[in-house]
């Protein structure tokens, strides 16, 4: 973590998948498969799962590292290409990934 005038500011990956006709999604797998999967592979600080229930998406996971170089070092895990693998068991959607700074908690 990095102090700025706000505090420290922690690094949050979000990874939504967009809902669409004909998209398929299992909340289960997901939850107790993939997402464990990807936290082991990047030892995040938290890691939250969101199950849409109105919105334009059906799903989101939200990870935070304690810096950019932390979440680029987790990223760069030898892991990351079995996790990138593991998508289609669970989803057809193409996920979408947002990189935000917290910068209130």
């Amino acid at each position: 973590m990095r102090a700025t005038g706000y505090g420290l500011i922690m690094i949050k990956v979000s990874v939504y998948y967009p809902s669409s006709d004909g998209s398929t999604f299992d909340h289960d797998y997901y939850r107790t498969k993939h997402v464990p999967l990807a936290a082991k592979a990047w030892n995040p600080t938290s890691t939250v799962i969101d199950k849409g229930v109105n919105g334009p998406y059906v799903a989101a996971v939200h990870m935070t590292f304690d810096s950019m170089e932390a979440m680029g070092a987790a990223l760069g895990s030898p892991l990351t290409a079995e996790v990138q693998a593991d998508v289609p068991n669970y989803t057809n959607i193409v996920p979408v990934m947002q990189i935000s700074e917290i910068v209130e908690g």
